[in-house]
């Protein structure tokens, strides 16, 4: 490789992949939803089910992926996790009963992709970068909202057309011959190969390896974090914002927009495509979010994010319709300048209470409320459209949450306070 491009480039190239496919593999059942009901009579309930199973492991999966990093390593651990769902998603096309779709969309593929979620890029960006360090997570914050929305298009077209067994298929071969270039590129450490983190001194050098004892049971690492930051209330207010972020964006847009859209007669192949431009600008908003994490305030980013999402929310069912009009066009670009622009002040917020050695721990568990959000507000919404027969109350029950989030986050402390939060950093 180049010698002017250090090697903390080539390294969140390849994470960045990863982050993509393995939010786009993950996301792919709210385009299937329809095309497997119709084939096999199953209702929303079941395939709304299998979904929330999936966004619930996803995140569940990510504290111990982050313990199991520091034992096993980033590479094996990504290389393991693509090979999961790329069989995984490979042996979908051959399910003919619900708890087949439960055990592997929702079960392995849930584990596998929530391995490679946003706490991977938390690990990355803490390890390799000291100068950039926001941008850095703003990069893969985006990656990963991009992979959830931007491949959306390209499943729909494959599910109308030649039938939804052949996006699964699709989705194991990107999974599967991605794994290659992990095995080259990924480094776990700078000091590996006898580096340091972009732009570090000698005062700012990566944090060093965990104690043996610590690094030899990644259980144990995780519960033992989870169980000191769990005295701090700055812990319990990122997990309760981040849970409504999971709810209003996973679990309810993301789940749900297209059936809603079909509901108001719009063609599943255009919702697809909003979505992905929801995507698209979900790379301008998190870029900038990385920007002003380094910059200003995270408590004031969060209240902005989650009251200007709640707003929009609000307006969501005035401007649904089989069209696409100017109303609906301001959600698509707000909401996507929205998205997980959350993201980067929440890791720097761990970062700053829990210290750099702890921190891709602390964040894997406030995602996995993230995740528990998604799940829970995929199902809520999902009953609610059973018994119901709209999505209304579901957006404005979002938008109430969204409001709770926003005053949540101006209780943390500006910087950290307390017995337990200088017991966690240290």
């Amino acid at each position: 490789m180049p010698r002017s491009v250090h090697r903390a480039w080539w390294v969140a190239f390849v994470t960045l992949l990863a982050l993509v496919c393995a939010a786009a593999f993950r996301s792919s059942t709210g385009v299937l939803f329809i095309p497997i009901e119709t084939e096999f009579g199953w209702s929303r309930a079941v395939t709304s089910g299998a979904v929330s199973l999936n966004l619930v492991l996803y995140g569940l999966t990510a504290p111990f992926a982050a313990a199991i990093m520091e034992r096993w390593g980033v590479r094996r651990t990504v290389a393991a996790s693509l090979t999961v769902v790329g069989v995984s998603s490979a042996l979908t096309s051959v399910m003919t009963a619900p708890w087949q779709l439960w055990l592997l969309w929702g079960g392995f593929i849930g584990i596998g992709t929530g391995s490679m979620a946003l706490v991977l890029g938390a690990i990355v960006a803490n390890r390799w970068f000291d100068s950039h360090r926001g941008l850095v997570t703003g990069i893969f914050s985006a990656a990963n909202a991009t992979g959830q929305l931007s491949f959306l298009p390209l499943i729909a077209v494959l599910a109308q057309g030649p039938g939804w067994r052949w996006a699964a298929w699709s989705v194991a071969a990107a999974s599967l011959a991605l794994v290659p270039l992990v095995l080259v590129l990924l480094q776990d450490r700078p000091s590996d190969v006898g580096l340091r983190p972009l732009g570090a001194t000698d005062l700012t050098l990566d944090a060093p390896l965990p104690p043996a004892n610590d690094a030899a049971n990644p259980v144990r690492v995780a519960l033992a974090t989870l169980r000191d930051a769990a005295r701090t209330w700055t812990f319990w207010a990122l997990v309760l914002s981040f849970f409504v972020c999971g709810w209003s964006t996973n679990g309810l847009i993301q789940t749900h927009f297209i059936p809603a859209a079909d509901d108001y007669g719009m063609n599943a192949t255009l919702a697809a495509t909003l979505l992905a431009m929801v995507g698209a600008f979900d790379i301008i908003g998190t870029l900038l979010s990385g920007w002003l994490t380094d910059r200003v305030d995270s408590r004031l980013l969060l209240l902005v994010y989650y009251a200007g999402r709640g707003l929009s929310l609000l307006a969501l069912p005035l401007v649904m319709g089989p069209g696409v009009e100017w109303g609906l066009w301001f959600f698509i670009v707000f909401y996507g300048l929205d998205w997980v622009a959350t993201v980067p002040p929440t890791v720097a917020l761990c970062r700053l209470h829990f210290g750099m050695a702890r921190s891709g721990v602390v964040f894997g568990w406030v995602f996995a409320s993230h995740m528990i959000g998604a799940g829970i507000g995929a199902t809520t919404a999902g009953l609610w459209r059973m018994t119901s027969g709209s999505y209304v109350s579901a957006w404005f029950l979002a938008a109430a949450l969204c409001a709770v989030a926003a005053l949540t986050v101006l209780t943390i402390p500006k910087r950290p306070v307390g017995a337990a939060e200088a017991l966690i950093s240290a």
